[in-house]
């Protein structure tokens, strides 16, 4: 896909009816497909995932791919079956072809894979082969009606598309709607295709294809868990694909696939009489021209025509919509709901598999950290409160400075991906240490998002009247004035980072030398020439200086008073990665000389109304959420 074509100019109707008829050429000829890749077991390395020639297996397989060949020309493009009745010998295969194609490329497709399979993997009882047209696969256990995504294969072209945010917004856009359709398909093809423009002159066009023996739950998962790679493997890429056994989703900046059957495949009539032969004639309209290239023609400019219009209704609607975060004070622009972040303790129970010992991740001071997969095949992590809770102080002295700093780093990078790489940009706004979860490589993970809030693309900041979030780690101006920003979560690292540094808690600092939290003293230190003196005594021996008071700078850059003095996430991952970054001096921090009691006292902020008896921010290090007896 390296070498993919680049994106069609745009042209007057007429030039693009014959650009779209000349794409329709490929697919309709009988050229061999286009391969892709296989997925063909070691041989060597097990006698039993292999047959002896003219063996039982080998005649069954013989049968198998016999029978899927001559019933290439479904009307779905869809067809498994089976050959044998005497197991370990009975061989199961199915072909898939893709949805947009007509029934003559299907047929030649299989009848080629069918051929090519066995050249490309010889004597081998399991093997999957993939073509740009067609899908084939057969094996010697059944996987019939059964969701796989143990096998992945990507493709990618590796060119970048100029406008990363808006292609990536189209991206999320293009790729939710043809996998919602594709997976609702309830009879015939599970298929959906979509084309939206992300720029004036620049279009985006998806696919979206199961297995049609899924069910409609098991073919939104295999779609969606294809969808969540692109970020990680293909981030603004021009165009990239991620096949699965199941399903495979596809985008290009170009039409790659035949507009006129992916866009809205229509549900098969039982009134209507059968498809016309191959062999049929069509007679011939007006001036002699043949009926079939009039529909042809006019099809696809209809089609465009009525998809221009639809995008421009859609455009404009969103455009109306867009994102009024600043005007209205609670308006809908929580990530989710309180309610969609509840699950009973079954399903918990069971997410968990019953909080076994093979899914725990970590031990926290306030209970063990599951790993869990939800029945919609998302992963999530589950904290089980202990009722024995409480930091045991000795696990500091694990965490030397190496470690220290590479967590610093972690969620620096973290922040930064959800600030400006994400496709949607996301404030977090409870940001602070116990919603950073290490994996065993002490890998920095920052995890609840019950409080975070979108952006839009052109927003830079969001107001509210709930000010919600923990004590110690809020701006003053989310504090005070309900302002927040991504600057608001510059704050909350500012004050992370010192507390990894020091070893102590912002919120529960006292020095009997009248510095009243954290960052007062850190200033206070950093004011005297001696910043070296906040950090952890358990880091003596393992620490380097520079790196140290490096750290501590950038901190108090971080929690300096006015939230356009504070650097962006972008320039923290760089003041950390490269020395010769210039630091500027920093600023007096946030609540310098106030009491630790000082935000109390400020008026007029109300409680989070999805919280029950609850204060504007929690002085006990725990976010505010909503707790319900189980």
């Amino acid at each position: 896909m390296d070498n993919l074509p680049h994106k069609m100019p745009r042209k007057p109707l007429f030039a693009f009816t014959i650009c779209f008829l000349s794409l329709m050429i490929p697919i309709t000829r009988g050229a061999d497909p286009t391969y892709l890749f296989i997925d063909c077991p070691n041989v060597t390395l097990s006698t039993t995932s292999t047959y002896a020639t003219n063996s039982t297996y080998h005649t069954n397989l013989n049968t198998l791919l016999s029978g899927l060949s001559s019933n290439s020309n479904s009307s779905i493009g869809f067809y498994n079956f089976t050959a044998g009745s005497s197991p370990p010998d009975v061989a199961y295969g199915l072909f898939i072809c893709r949805g947009d194609l007509s029934a003559a490329v299907c047929r030649d497709c299989v009848a080629f894979a069918a051929g090519d399979v066995v050249e490309r993997c010889p004597r081998s009882k399991r093997a999957m082969i993939w073509y740009d047209e067609c899908i084939l696969r057969y094996s010697n256990e059944s996987f019939f009606s059964v969701l796989d995504t143990s096998i992945r294969r990507t493709l990618r072209n590796t060119q970048n598309v100029t406008n990363a945010t808006s292609f990536r917004e189209a991206l999320g856009k293009v790729m939710d709607d043809v996998s919602t359709r594709a997976s609702s398909h309830t009879s015939g093809r599970k298929f959906a295709t979509r084309e939206l423009n992300y720029s004036a002159l620049q279009s985006l066009y998806g696919l979206a294809q199961c297995t049609p023996d899924l069910s409609t739950t098991d073919c939104n998962t295999c779609l969606r868990t294809g969808i969540s790679i692109f970020p990680s493997c293909c981030d603004a890429n021009l165009g990239a694909r991620v096949h699965f056994p199941s399903c495979y989703v596809h985008y290009e900046t170009y039409p790659f696939y035949n507009a006129t059957v992916g866009a809205a495949p229509p549900p098969p009539s039982p009134t209507l009489p059968p498809p016309p032969s191959s062999t049929t004639t069509s007679s011939p309209g007006k001036g002699g021209v043949s009926s079939k290239v009039i529909i042809a023609i006019v099809v696809p400019i209809g089609v465009s025509i009525l998809l221009f219009v639809v995008g421009f209704c859609l455009v404009t609607r969103t455009a109306k919509k867009k994102y009024n975060f600043v005007k209205e004070a609670d308006g809908g622009d929580d990530i989710s709901t309180v309610q969609s972040l509840q699950y009973d303790f079954g399903t918990i129970q069971a997410a968990t598999n019953n909080f076994s010992d093979d899914n725990k991740i970590g031990e926290g001071g306030f209970g063990p950290v599951y790993k869990g997969l939800l029945p919609d095949g998302q992963e999530v992590a589950v904290k089980r409160l202990s009722q024995s809770s409480g930091q045991d102080p000795q696990e500091r002295q694990k965490l030397d400075w190496s470690r220290r700093y590479k967590i610093i780093g972690g969620v620096a990078r973290g922040m930064l991906y959800l600030h400006e790489d994400s496709r949607l940009r996301i404030i977090h706004r409870d940001l602070k240490a116990s919603n950073i979860l290490l994996d065993a490589d002490m890998n920095a993970k920052v995890s609840d998002f019950g409080m975070a809030r979108i952006f839009g693309i052109d927003q830079s900041q969001g107001n509210t009247s709930r000010v919600v979030g923990t004590f110690g780690y809020m701006s003053p101006e989310y504090v005070m004035h309900g302002q927040f920003s991504a600057k608001s979560d510059v704050f909350s690292f500012g004050v992370l980072v010192l507390e990894i540094i020091s070893g102590q808690k912002n919120n529960n600092f006292y020095q009997s030398d009248g510095a009243a939290d954290l960052l007062s003293y850190a200033w206070k230190l950093w004011k005297e020439g001696m910043p070296l003196d906040l950090m952890d005594p358990t880091l003596e021996g393992s620490h380097s200086g520079n790196e140290v008071t490096r750290c501590i700078h950038i901190a108090l850059l971080c929690v300096q008073d006015d939230p356009d003095a504070r650097p962006s996430m972008a320039t923290v991952v760089l003041m950390l990665n490269s020395y010769s970054a210039t630091l500027s001096l920093p600023q007096q921090p946030a609540f310098f000389g106030q009491s630790k009691t000082g935000p109390n006292t400020h008026q007029g902020l109300e409680s989070d109304q999805s919280t029950s008896k609850s204060m504007p921010y929690s002085m006990n290090e725990a976010s505010i959420t909503e707790l319900e007896p189980r």
